[in-house]
């Protein structure tokens, strides 16, 4: 017979949000045990921000999350904010820097806040089981008997930790929301979010040589917009703007990007004419975009009248309006491979917002990523791990 163990709490992976929910049921002097597949805890975490790891945002606020309920985060984000965790990250001494927009980043390495969580763990008695598979939870009397490669557990609590799909090489899979749905609770349709676009098939072969140029732009799909870097890759668009709108993005709609956001490019294009008029409109253009952009858009033009002298102030606003207004509809994106984040998860319909507890199965939780919350890139996804990870913790 396979060996049983009884504790209080049982959380379902080693992620950031399991950890958080770990010590802060440690704390409250509940006995935790915490069960991953990996054979090292918050892997997400060592690889993020370049291994520096975006571990808030100084402006999170529920307006940075997609939900099917857009209220849904507002008491976790409350009751823990991003300067608790910040507080958190000064006492242990992590050095951290600002970049832009109020992502925060450690100065050394990701796994300082790795190395802060599992010591807070240890200090508040939790345990960490690692390589260890998850092979079937299901309630007793009292509670929950996890089954596992390395034994069976018997809690009055379990909280799923298990993340979303995003990233399989790490080994993400489903298994949050077969857990859910055994317990008869919906999810919501998932898809990959926080991930580059591709090229659809008419675009590859012209717009692919763009490869490694990069510029700011602003970026608007379905009513989002974001000011930010887009970088041109060999399979399509990536950078923080192509990131940020994929969220918001379905297969056939339109991506609408503003190539030079904030300048006046017809004023600027009417100024030369009379200084440079046999010069081509898109070599002027060339010295405010990146000059290989700048060509490939004369080409997918077509003009055979580019000089600015033969341009009227209206060819000059038509072709200025398409480079404040460029549109295109992306060949799709690269799916979960490469995805930050999984849109989608367990209805938090079924939840508790203050608590994360279960409405259909009491002390029953989800914490993360596995519930249909999505951040915007920049912190916001780790500050919902830690938030709601805590929110768990207080009640498991």
């Amino acid at each position: 017979m396979p060996s049983i163990t009884k504790t209080d709490v049982v959380v379902l992976g080693a992620g950031a949000a399991g950890m958080m929910c770990a010590i802060e049921a440690g704390r409250r002097g509940r006995s935790v045990v915490v069960i991953d597949h990996a054979k090292a805890p918050g892997e997400k975490i060592r690889i993020s921000g370049g291994g520096r790891c975006n571990f808030t945002n100084m402006h999170c606020t529920p307006a940075n999350f997609l939900s099917e309920n857009k209220h849904f985060a507002i008491s976790a984000l409350k009751s823990f904010t991003q300067q608790d965790f910040i507080d958190r990250v000064k006492a242990r001494g992590i050095a951290f820097h600002e970049k832009t927009l109020g992502q925060l980043f450690c100065d050394g390495s990701a796994r300082e806040i790795i190395a802060m969580l599992t010591d807070d763990m240890r200090d508040a008695e939790a345990r960490l089981e690692l390589a260890t598979d998850i092979q079937e939870v299901g309630q007793i009397e009292g509670g929950f008997e996890t089954r596992t490669s390395a034994g069976t557990w018997h809690s009055q609590s379990l909280v799923i930790a298990t993340g979303g799909k995003s990233i399989p090489k790490m080994g993400a899979t489903g298994l949050g929301y077969d857990i859910a749905r055994q317990f008869g609770h919906s999810v919501t349709e998932t898809r990959a979010g926080l991930v580059p676009f591709t090229w659809a098939s008419n675009m590859h072969e012209s717009w692919g040589g763009l490869s490694g140029a990069s510029l700011d732009v602003r970026a608007s799909c379905n009513g989002a917009a974001f000011d930010e870097a887009m970088l041109f890759t060999h399979r399509g668009l990536s950078g923080p703007a192509m990131l940020q709108v994929s969220s918001y993005w379905r297969e056939g709609d339109s991506v609408t990007i503003d190539l030079a956001p904030g300048s006046d490019l017809a004023a600027l294009i009417r100024a030369e004419r009379g200084k440079r008029p046999k010069v081509s409109v898109w070599t002027v253009i060339g010295e405010v975009l990146p000059k290989r952009l700048a060509q490939q858009l004369g080409q997918a033009a077509g003009d055979k009248v580019s000089r600015l002298a033969d341009l009227s102030n209206a060819a000059i606003d038509e072709i200025v309006a398409g480079i404040h207004s460029f549109s295109l509809v992306p060949g799709g994106t690269e799916g979960y491979r490469t995805a930050e984040v999984t849109l989608g998860g367990v209805d938090t319909a079924g939840i508790n917002q203050k608590t994360m507890e279960s409405r259909l199965v009491p002390g029953l939780h989800f914490i993360g990523e596995v519930m249909d919350v999505t951040g915007h890139l920049g912190g916001h996804n780790f500050q919902w791990a830690w938030s709601s990870g805590v929110a768990a913790g207080r009640s498991a």
